[in-house]
């Protein structure tokens, strides 16, 4: 195909062969026969290819036509939709919130934090979940409004970058039923003994984890690793092992996973922080976000 070819030649092809002959097309665009004509016998020269032949006292689409014609319909019965989808966004105009979400962030944590907007009708939420340091690349370089993750942004004096800690929440063990009896027995010395999934170390939870465990003298029976926190969860209501969570998760746990607390580790907590590259917030959803967390932190 040479450079020439444009999308008007392939227009008047299709409408062509819509209407069978070259006057009805004329008369459908409102425009010269010889117009019509030129512009079809030009499209037939890029492609190098007869793209009609005589039928009658019409015309029919050759082999290399109905090739022709399956992409023209295509892309025109696409374009014809074009003025009502462009009406209807224009009519209904949202609120975009590019959303970054690290990936040792528990996903229903980020569904926590997102209450205050969620249900907003005039919203158009893009997640991306990632590495935490690539998220806060795109974020410094506005591709992102705002992160969600669960340690602060680091001290980087090329990236200025602003954390808000949204909340925090204790850490608790829970069980599939069949697991359920065993693991509250001497819990939680239990978890020596029965199996138990953990986060990877790309949750900062993972380290706290480590520690409580070494305090008790404590070597948990660990039979999987979850980078992604969802999968452990499922895993975990599956009966493959006893996994912790963040306790202000746990009616939404028992409710959807059909898991069950156990027990509570002491003096451990989870972090949740909102971080954006602007210090002052221009973008309405993320002021809306972060107003909602003054004084109302998620705790438990």
């Amino acid at each position: 195909m040479t450079q020439s070819f444009n999308y008007r030649h392939l227009h008047y092809f299709w409408v062509v062969a819509k209407e069978g002959s070259m006057t009805k097309a004329a008369s459908r665009l409102n425009i010269a026969v010889q117009t019509v004509s030129t512009q079809v016998h030009e499209l037939e020269k890029d492609l190098g290819h007869l793209l009609f032949k005589p039928a009658g006292r019409g015309l029919a689409l050759t082999d290399a036509g109905f090739a022709a014609m399956k992409l023209a319909d295509q892309i025109f019965q696409i374009g014809e939709k074009l003025p009502s989808i462009v009406s209807g966004s224009a009519a209904i105009p949202r609120n975009r919130l590019a959303l970054g979400v690290a990936d040792g962030l528990p996903k229903l944590v980020s569904k926590e934090l997102l209450d205050s907007i969620i249900h907003e009708q005039q919203i158009q939420l893009v997640c991306h979940e990632g590495e935490f340091e690539d998220l806060l690349a795109d974020l410094a370089l506005h591709r992102l409004d705002l992160v969600f993750a669960d340690r602060p942004a680091p001290v980087n004096k090329n990236m200025s970058l602003y954390s808000q800690e949204l909340g925090h929440s204790a850490v608790s063990w829970l069980a599939s039923a069949e697991l359920l009896e065993q693991a509250k027995e001497n819990f939680p010395y239990s978890l020596a003994d029965i199996p138990v999934i953990m986060p990877t170390y790309h949750s900062t939870v993972r380290f706290k984890l480590d520690l409580w465990f070494e305090k008790l003298g404590i070597t948990p029976n660990i039979v999987g690793e979850f980078e992604d926190n969802a999968l452990m969860v499922t895993f975990g209501s599956s009966g493959f092992g006893v996994f912790p969570a963040a306790s202000i998760l746990l009616s939404e746990l028992e409710h959807h996973y059909q898991v069950h607390p156990v027990g509570a580790c002491e003096d451990i907590h989870e972090y949740f922080y909102a971080i954006r590259s602007e210090k002052r917030i221009h973008h309405p959803l993320v002021q809306t976000i972060l107003k909602q967390t003054v004084g109302q932190k998620l705790v438990r």
